[in-house]
């Protein structure tokens, strides 16, 4: 996720060579995964299950119409439709799964991929019919948006908002979500298919994303400075996905409305979100080591929002 749309951006911005540095990088890590999931199905079912059933499982979803809207743009749309039906095939199950397992109050800000996983299909759909390949899929990003909205809501009122001040990096989520519904919306406003006041409501409502997405980003980065968390967290990808993901709807919503200083805020965000996600890789890598003193690095699961009863927690924690 957080690479391919550092790849969507570094495209918007005119830096070809090095988006599709990043794109491939995505596409190796995605095969990866993809390969772990079918893997763990086919091995230990008990295990996928549990793991199926929590926010974290929706970024299957996620990252599969990310890397789908890069490939749309960079022409292979082919490739682009092939991912959309397999984000579409995985997203009811994984969503229901995990909507059934919800808590009442006090999760951690990976309940916002709910909305993430949504507005990505949205976003997808809505680049394959701005590249002509039927006004349907128009009408279908416009209803996966309007759900995505629903759900970002309902997660709200789920969020422990102390995640501001303790989360490990997935409290980004919360504006991420906002960022990836803005994007969602800009397309929607780009497209042909609405136009008057129709087109008008959607322009508006992307300004008011947008303006909440930023929002969200000064308050989680006000928080970071108050309370620095630098040691190494599996979770802190969460944290470069909505970093990328606000740079590329502000770039996004700046062409499609012509606004010039949006589109020079997107460019320094952009560049805000490489340097996290080198840095976070940098902390991959030296956990992967063992770091300075061979302690372990945080595992993904170790987040003490997450439900502890499963079986697949206890494990990793044992």
């Amino acid at each position: 996720m957080a690479t391919g749309i550092i790849s969507v951006g570094l495209y918007l911005t005119g830096h070809t060579i090095l988006s599709e540095i990043f794109l491939a990088v995505a596409c190796v890590l995605w095969v990866v995964l993809a390969a772990d999931f079918v893997d763990l199905l086919a091995r230990d079912r008990s295990r996928w299950t549990a793991a199926a059933v929590t926010p974290p499982a929706l970024t299957a979803v996620a990252a599969t119409t990310v890397v789908g809207t890069r490939f749309s743009l960079l022409g292979r749309q082919g490739v682009a439709i092939a991912l959309l039906l397999i984000a579409v095939l995985v997203w009811p199950g994984l969503l229901l799964a995990v909507v059934r397992h919800w808590l009442r109050h006090g999760m951690p800000g990976g309940v916002f991929l709910v909305c993430v996983a949504t507005q990505g299909l949205a976003v997808l759909a809505s680049t394959l019919s701005l590249a002509g390949k039927g006004d349907w899929l128009g009408d279908a990003a416009l209803a996966c948006f309007a759900l995505g909205l629903l759900l970002y809501a309902d997660a709200l009122r789920r969020f422990d908002f102390r995640q501001v001040w303790t989360g490990a990096g997935d409290q980004w989520v919360a504006g991420g979500a906002l960022a990836i519904s803005a994007l969602a919306a800009s397309k929607l406003t780009a497209s042909p298919l609405y136009t008057g006041t129709g087109h008008a409501f959607l322009r508006n409502l992307t300004y008011v994303l947008l303006a909440l997405a930023l929002a969200w980003y000064a308050v989680l980065a006000a928080a970071e400075a108050a309370r620095p968390r630098p040691s190494y967290d599996v979770r802190r990808w969460a944290t470069v996905f909505p970093l990328g993901m606000t740079a590329v709807a502000t770039l996004s919503t700046g062409a499609v409305t012509d606004v010039p200083w949006l589109r020079t805020l997107g460019r320094v965000l952009l560049w805000v979100a490489v340097a996290v996600w080198g840095l976070v890789w940098v902390g991959f890598a030296w956990a992967r080591a063992g770091g300075p003193r061979g302690a372990p690095q945080t595992r993904p699961f170790s987040d003490p929002g997450a439900p502890p009863q499963t079986p697949l927690l206890k494990r990793r924690r044992g």
